[in-house]
């Protein structure tokens, strides 16, 4: 039995179709904790044991861990609640519950920065490790893939590209970082959820193909969306007074800041990218088949 946590967001959405293809054929039932079964497509819903409610819940995860071999664990994004309240105190029940039902294994979505000298003042990236380390602790067998920041990201910017012609972070323009798509981050849970011949605890990059840059990422949406895009770069205090603005918890958001000041500070430049650690998505292909579409849709 193999337990996916967040199977409507970006990442468990990609995730739950790979394992439909595989793991039935291999003997695994899947089960999913989701708060509305109603997003969920039909067609999986009927493939699928679903428990409803929270993954945040005592009793919802004590309910869904009973007899899993393995769990796909991610924690949704939550503006409401200081860092630490966000990743450890909304995983604290699952570690129990991993521990007390025996869970062999479990893949969770976390972020690179381990030993690098800014992971401690990471913001939400520091929250996350420490996350890492209490799910670890329960005595399951843990990968933590280790990802930089996702294509996906940029989504949030497509009317600003589409009607300013630019998009906003608060990193150097030229400084280069891996960055990667969330299908590929899928696909490599998939593979560590369907194979489970590892042990122990350690974390598993996920670094795209190749480093890119604020400037590398206008200009090769310049070339794929063809209209003119630029980086425009943004004071942390601004950043701020944006989030504060919209309604975030304070602390929250000064997670966020730390979290791009550091990643400024190379947060996510310390692991080498081999063969291994390397996902094949580009981003011009992102570009071309996700955030193309996502501007046009505004055109009239």
């Amino acid at each position: 039995m193999i337990v996916i946590t967040a199977p409507t967001g970006n990442v468990g959405r990609r995730l739950l179709p790979l394992l439909l293809d595989s793991a039935p054929a291999r003997g695994e039932a899947l089960r999913v904790i989701v708060r509305d079964p109603a997003r969920l497509p039909d067609a999986v819903r009927e493939r699928v044991e679903v428990v409803t409610g929270s993954h945040g819940d005592p009793a919802v995860v004590d309910r869904a861990f009973d007899g899993a071999d393995a769990v796909f664990w991610l924690v949704p994004p939550d503006s409401s609640r200081t860092p630490d309240e966000a990743y450890l105190e909304f995983t604290r029940p699952a570690a129990n519950a991993l521990a007390a039902h025996g869970v062999g294994h479990v893949v969770g979505v976390s972020a690179l920065g381990r030993g690098t000298p800014v992971a401690g003042r990471a913001g939400l990236v520091t929250a996350s490790l420490a996350m890492d380390d209490l799910v670890a602790r329960s005595g399951v067998a843990f990968r933590a893939l280790a990802c930089p920041s996702f294509f996906e990201n940029l989504l949030e910017d497509a009317d600003s590209i589409r009607d300013e012609g630019r998009f906003t972070d608060t990193v150097d323009a030229d400084r280069k970082a891996p960055l990667v798509a969330v299908a590929d981050i899928a696909a490599v849970a998939a593979g560590l959820l369907l194979d489970r011949s590892w042990t122990g605890t350690g974390s598993v990059p996920v670094l795209g193909p190749q480093d890119l840059s604020p400037n590398d990422l206008a200009r090769i949406m310049t070339e794929q969306l063809g209209r003119p895009v630029r980086y425009e770069r943004r004071a942390p205090a601004d950043l701020r007074a944006a989030l504060v603005g919209h309604g975030l918890d304070k602390t929250f958001v000064e997670g966020v800041v730390d979290m791009k000041r550091a990643k400024d500070d190379g947060l996510d430049a310390g692991v080498a990218r081999t063969p291994d650690t390397a996902t094949p998505t580009t981003f011009a292909h992102w570009a071309a088949a996700t955030l193309r579409p996502a501007v046009l849709a505004g055109t009239r």
